[in-house]
């Protein structure tokens, strides 16, 4: 498939499953980068409805590193122990040391 013939939500999944491991972007960063700066809103739906389709969703939060996503996630904490898993500290729904962990699209691809 073309990228030019991806829809939006296509898009999205191409730029998160380039997300590396241990790393998080957030919604913005990804709307971002595709040109559609003000549609964070709709990266997250986009994020929300990924299941099966290989997309590291636990690896994009809100801006401010809130795991904003995490009811999509089956069990109580998955997505936090995803993160952690990849050793990304995580306390209170919030990504630690964010501006070391994170990833922005726009300067890194």
């Amino acid at each position: 498939m073309k990228p030019e013939t991806l829809n939006f939500f296509d898009k999205v999944y191409k730029v998160a499953k380039l997300i590396p491991y241990g790393r998080v972007t957030s919604y913005g960063a990804i709307a971002n980068y595709l040109g559609a700066v003000r549609s964070a809103r709709m990266v997250g739906y986009a994020m929300n409805g990924s299941g099966g389709k290989d997309v590291p969703a636990h690896r994009v939060v809100n801006r401010k590193g809130l795991l904003t996503g995490k009811h999509h996630f089956d069990g109580t904490n998955l997505m936090q122990q995803l993160l952690e898993s990849e050793g990304i500290e995580v306390i209170d729904n919030q990504i630690q040391n964010l501006e070391k962990v994170f990833w922005d699209p726009s300067k890194e691809l």
